[in-house]
């Protein structure tokens, strides 16, 4: 059963992920030319600006979430189907970024024999590190209203997109309820087993070349 100093450790993570996760969108799409996230106050590292409180529980109890949406407009891009799917793609991007480099520092940590306070701080980095891949697995399901639909769509005709914009609510409500019911799990599960697999063999291959292992 899970206790209080899971959730001590979970909530602080989650803020964390979430933020990297927006601001990376934020960021992007200004890099694209479009002002509407940084006009909008969300080009922030400050979390308050992009939490969503059920998105957010949801990744406390659950490993997986979402956070407010950042405002596109994806008229400022040159290409509007490759900018919002470029935009869309920096949020996962980020995660597996930010979820990387806390597996390898993990390893490092626990390598080093750490004392109590490390071992503290490496397990805050390690649940950090699997929430964040956590994270940017979910958001590349290739379905309304996640990141890895606004992939999809730069792939589909203009009417096929519009299809999905039309009853995005009715999907949003199934992939709520697939998600309640656990019919996601595995596949979600073994994505992120996955991506954790490959930045623990990567930690390890460094461990060795400095002389931790």
């Amino acid at each position: 059963m899970r206790n209080l100093q899971y959730y001590l450790t979970v909530f602080p993570a989650v803020l964390i992920a979430l933020t990297i996760h927006e601001m990376s969108h934020a960021y992007t799409a200004y890099l694209l030319g479009d002002p509407t996230a940084s006009d909008s106050g969300r080009l922030t590292f400050n979390p308050i600006s992009h939490i969503d409180p059920i998105g957010m529980l949801c990744m406390i109890f659950f490993g997986f979430g979402w956070a407010r949406p950042v405002p596109i407009n994806p008229r400022y891009f040159n290409n509007p189907k490759v900018g919002m799917a470029v935009t869309a793609f920096a949020g996962p991007l980020s995660n597996f970024v930010l979820g990387g480099v806390c597996i390898i520092a993990y390893i490092f940590i626990l390598l080093s024999e750490p004392g109590r306070i490390l071992a503290a701080l490496g397990t805050f980095i390690n649940t950090l590190g699997v929430l964040s891949i956590g994270l940017g697995v979910f958001n590349l399901i290739p379905i309304p209203p996640l990141d890895g639909s606004k992939i999809l769509f730069m792939f589909l005709p203009g009417r096929v997109v519009a299809w999905f914009y039309q009853y995005e609510g009715y999907i949003r409500l199934a992939l709520l309820l697939c998600l309640y019911l656990g019919f996601m799990d595995n596949i979600i599960g073994w994505a992120q087993l996955g991506v954790l697999g490959v930045f623990s063999k990567l930690g390890l291959k460094l461990a060795e070349l400095v002389g931790l292992l």
